[in-house]
């Protein structure tokens, strides 16, 4: 079964910083673009970031663009995203999910279109 879990979440005040990260299960992630993804209350969900299936191309919103890292670990079947600095308005459920297809070359954006493979989400807030 198919399965990514995201962990890392939690309360921080404006400034700080926390490191999501993805593992997953019932498949390996080699091959597969990651990204992760969030939804803030009342909006629709967006892309955050998304990584090559190397890791060596990434892309990022431009609201997270010099804040946010976003990395895979292959042999450990991972994805991690590293944010500093954080703002009220990165508060959101964040996700991580994997490419429907494999081997697709990163461009210039992903499209949550192209992602077939969800974690449940974990809560970031970021309040004083």
């Amino acid at each position: 079964q198919l399965q990514l879990e995201e962990s890392g979440g939690g309360l921080v005040q404006p400034g700080g910083s926390l490191t999501l990260s993805c593992a997953a299960s019932g498949f390996t992630l080699d091959f597969y673009i990651m990204g992760w993804f969030r939804q803030a209350p009342g909006k629709e969900r967006e892309a955050v970031s998304c990584i090559s299936v190397t890791g060596g191309k990434t892309v990022y919103a431009d609201s997270v663009k010099g804040r946010f890292t976003i990395s895979r670990d292959n042999a450990k079947n991972t994805a991690t995203l590293q944010m500093n600095n954080l703002k009220p308005e990165d508060t959101a459920v964040y996700y991580c999910a994997a490419d429907s297809l494999w081997n697709r070359h990163l461009g210039t954006w992903c499209q949550q279109a192209d992602f077939s493979s969800w974690g449940q989400g974990t809560q970031v807030t970021v309040s004083s």
